[in-house]
């Protein structure tokens, strides 16, 4: 290595050590601008190329998104409550198939639900990792699979 090269590597060395090192502290962004940030990326139109080959495809991927993603707050059957994870989170988790749930009978709001979460403890999904495919996935899931005596879709 040249004296002149051997010299720049010296310098960013010591460029980086002295950004890292001096007391900075790394401090991640609140859940609320989590989740503002997550709507701000939010659109319908995610969805609107996503075909899929089955109503029977589609099921299989959204209860493999669900038990993923989703089962350890919710629970198994979508009631959430207390399963033992919220609980040892002090997380309050609503049911996906109580009556009164507010985006249980529209397709476009449980997608931006899970695309965006809350700040009051569900992520942000659609920042976080999940496509909106199996965003597509899991929402048609929730409401095909898990609600239909609420809504009335299946038998």
């Amino acid at each position: 290595m040249g004296h002149r090269t051997a010299g720049a590597v010296l310098a960013v060395a010591a460029l980086l050590s002295g950004a890292c090192g001096g007391g900075h502290k790394f401090e991640p962004p609140s859940r609320d601008k989590q989740v503002a940030q997550a709507d701000s990326l939010f659109s319908p139109a995610l969805f609107d190329t996503i075909a899929w080959v089955s109503d029977s495809a589609r099921t299989f991927e959204g209860n493999n998104v669900f038990a993923a993603y989703c089962r350890k707050c919710h629970g198994f059957d979508g009631r959430g409550g207390q399963t033992p994870y919220a609980r040892n989170r002090g997380i309050v988790v609503p049911s996906l198939v109580s009556p009164g749930w507010p985006y249980g009978s529209d397709i476009d709001s449980v997608r931006r639900r899970i695309f965006e979460g809350h700040s009051a403890g569900m992520p942000t999904w659609g920042v976080a990792g999940i496509s909106p495919r199996e965003i597509d996935a899991v929402a048609h899931y929730i409401l095909d699979d898990l609600r239909p005596e609420i809504l009335g879709t299946k038998q």
